[in-house]
């Protein structure tokens, strides 16, 4: 008996073969039911698309066409609950927080007035009479402007007078003059907590810890560890959402490229050719949106995943 088939049938077929064994799952592509049917009317089971053992891996039990995208979400503030117990409204900066200037030549004598000022200011916060030991913090400042204590101390006494915002960028000065410095990174993370900027807050309470550590700040690293917790929580699975959504974008452009791809060699097959075999004027198909799908670095990658 003559095989019925021309042997560029026979290779075409054995193409689809090919192509079907190094990744079954292209058996599930509409335009291949066919090789479906064929199979189950021998008594056979072609394995549903999410059983498939081999081919790229898609984490996704959908066809394209029945993917809903899910909406954005919005802040992570917005989605989590918090205990906002003790939170305050933030205070707004003035000029009266004069942080000195740093290309001042700062003398022996500047040094030791700016000590004594300290130590006269650190006695006023003792009696409570914040306003005061500001200002004789501010006038330490001004005589020496390098000293990341002289600003982290008056961080604090802002602190006091609950200017969480004040305290910040005073905190955020002495760490930018001594990037080690605890007391710092203590208040600063207190004066976030404040806000409610619980990342933040965790994040500098934790390392003032790992540089000094103190009862006072372990205790407040441990009131906004549970927040803190919650936001990162949300950030991953947030992240993993975004990246689940890539992977079903990929596999509707790796279905829309191997779609095309078979269109165009089926209206090759069906082009009338001329008396040398080739096809006709005016009968190639158009391969434009088939190579412009190819360009697409993650089709490119789909497709040699597909072929290893």
């Amino acid at each position: 008996m003559n095989c019925p088939l021309s042997k560029e049938a026979l290779d075409n077929l054995k193409q689809i073969i090919d192509i079907s064994q190094s990744n079954p799952a292209t058996l599930h592509l509409p335009e291949l039911r066919f090789l479906i049917d064929f199979i189950e009317s021998f008594g056979g089971k072609v394995p549903d698309l999410q059983n498939m053992s081999s081919g790229p891996k898609f984490e996704t039990k959908q066809q394209p066409e029945d993917i809903v995208d899910e909406p954005v979400e919005s802040d992570p503030e917005s989605e989590v609950d918090f205990d906002m117990k003790g939170c305050v409204e933030p205070d707004k900066l003035d000029d009266n927080q004069k942080m000195g200037e740093l290309s001042k030549e700062v003398s022996e004598e500047d040094i030791a007035k700016a000590s004594e000022k300290r130590i006269e200011a650190m006695s006023q916060l003792l009696k409570g009479d914040i306003e005061n030991a500001i200002q004789l913090f501010t006038q330490a400042i001004e005589l020496n402007p390098n000293s990341a204590l002289l600003f982290a101390k008056r961080g604090q006494a802002y602190l006091q007078l609950t200017k969480p915002n004040a305290c910040i960028r005073d905190c955020t000065r002495a760490l930018e003059i001594n990037c080690d410095s605890a007391t710092a990174y203590k208040f600063r993370g207190r004066a976030y907590r404040l806000l409610g900027e619980w990342e933040l807050a965790a994040k500098d309470l934790r390392q003032a810890c790992n540089i000094d550590y103190d009862e006072q700040t372990n205790e407040w690293l441990k009131e906004v560890t549970p927040n803190a917790k919650k936001i990162e929580e949300h950030l991953l699975k947030k992240e993993r959402k975004h990246k689940e959504k890539e992977e079903r974008e990929r596999f509707e452009k790796l279905c829309k490229a191997r779609e095309t791809h078979s269109r165009s060699t089926q209206e090759r097959q069906d082009i009338p050719t001329g008396q040398e075999g080739t096809p006709q004027a005016g009968g190639m198909p158009d391969m434009g949106d088939f190579y412009k799908l190819l360009q697409d670095p993650e089709i490119m990658t789909a497709f040699q995943v597909s072929v290893n």
